[in-house]
């Protein structure tokens, strides 16, 4: 069976082909450029798969996920040039006549790795995906469902404690200030040091305040949804980060609930090469399929 994934990103859209045991077979990257643009060329990719059976959709937000809402698989106010109020799900099916899942970015990363926990039988119900780029978002899944009626969370403008170290810097969310993404995207590097994140090494004194403020989200998280483990993606992250947060995050605990393991419990992703996203189309299309 064809299943189609799009991860719709701010910079480049990843449109792939796959199949029901979630393998790929084609993909392509497509950027990010006008709304007309980009989706024509989405269009014109799945136009060559005359078999494909349904497409999971992942995008970058805010969009809209209520599917009585009037603008459901509408990209709704972004800070994406041209793409704000973007009927995003209507044109593709004003021309490819298949089922479509629609979700965020992150929650289509977030269903990746559930799904490939259950595949491994690592027996999880539970999941929180962060992923810290250029922005910071994430998706909770509890029991193969996502979290958020209303919409979609925002995990990544929540409120942090400030480190003593950091007190000067204001943080360059334009909405708040010193909210998560503020604190910790790519872009802070350059805020703070005029310079990229791959150019300031590990010793580093702002790794270790950005570590801070990632294990305060971890233990929101934990506290808040109490899952089986929180999974942190993208270009901000990596392992040797990760041992920075791991050592802030028990800290924070400090015991108070078990969480196991915080090696096995605050991991990098399991789908390499930011594939978590694709995964995870490929198996919401194949649900929105068997509807």
């Amino acid at each position: 069976m064809q299943l189609g994934s799009i991860e719709a990103g701010g910079t480049k859209f990843v449109c792939a082909i796959g199949n029901e045991d979630y393998r790929t077979d084609n993909r392509v990257i497509i950027p990010t450029t006008t709304p007309e643009e980009t989706l024509s060329q989405c269009i014109a990719y799945f136009k060559q798969y005359p078999d494909l059976k349904a497409i999971g959709i992942s995008s970058f937000g805010p969009i809209e996920l209520r599917r009585n809402a009037p603008k459901y698989g509408y990209v709704t106010d972004t800070p994406k040039p041209h793409w704000s109020n973007t009927d995003f799900l209507g044109r593709l099916k004003q021309e490819l006549d298949v089922p479509m899942a629609w979700t965020t970015d992150v929650n289509g990363s977030a269903y990746g790795e559930y799904v490939v926990s259950t595949l491994f039988n690592e027996k999880i119900n539970s999941l929180v995906y962060f992923t810290i780029g250029t922005g910071v978002g994430a998706g909770a899944i509890v029991d193969g469902k996502f979290v958020g009626t209303m919409g979609h969370p925002e995990m990544g403008h929540v409120r942090l404690k400030r480190h003593p170290d950091d007190l000067d810097f204001k943080g360059i969310c334009p909405f708040h200030g010193d909210c998560l993404e503020g604190l910790v995207s790519g872009p802070t590097f350059e805020a703070r040091l005029g310079k990229h994140g791959h150019e300031v090494p590990m010793t580093d004194h702002v790794w270790d305040i950005m570590a801070y403020y990632v294990a305060q989200a971890a233990l929101q998280e934990t506290l808040m949804l109490r899952p089986d483990k929180i999974v942190f993606g993208g270009g901000v992250v990596s392992e040797a980060f990760l041992v920075k947060v791991r050592a802030e995050f028990a800290k924070l605990l400090n015991g108070y609930v078990d969480v196991g393991n915080i090696e096995d419990y605050i991991v990098m992703p399991s789908v390499k090469e930011n594939g978590s996203a694709t995964l995870g189309d490929f198996a919401l299309a194949l649900k929105e399929y068997n509807k």
